[in-house]
């Protein structure tokens, strides 16, 4: 049988890593929020103007429209950035260290001495 110390020892081990596990799936679920006058509204897409800026965000059939939104209403749009696509960069310092270190294997070659001459061939 399981004391009580134990069990509230268990108890704490799996909120903490239940709380851990969930951390990275609140992180995507972070939303923005954009507020202005529609430009243009289609199935696809709607443009916002935000001061001086355009906005345009995509939309489908998920999107949860309250209201309908209309040219030259005014519109509060949340929105969540997702990454689509992730290209890593080779760091430039890394990249001339890299070509750097290749480069030092064939200048200590070019300092080497010469290998002897082989003796002509008799006739």
């Amino acid at each position: 049988m399981m004391n009580a110390k134990t069990f509230r020892s268990l108890v704490g081990s799996l909120v903490l890593g239940a709380s851990l596990l969930a951390t990275p799936a609140f992180a995507a679920d972070k939303t923005y929020q954009v507020t202005g006058p529609v430009l243009e509204v289609n199935d696809a897409s709607i443009t916002v103007q935000k001061g001086k800026e355009k906005w345009t965000l995509a939309r489908n059939k998920d999107t949860k429209v309250t209201g309908e939104p209309k040219v030259g209403a005014k519109v509060t749009i949340s929105y969540s950035m997702t990454a689509v696509t992730i290209e890593a960069k080779e760091d430039g310092k890394a990249a001339k260290a890299d070509a750097k270190a290749a480069a030092e294997p064939a200048k200590a070659d070019a300092k080497a001495p010469a290998a002897p001459a082989a003796a002509p061939a008799k006739k």
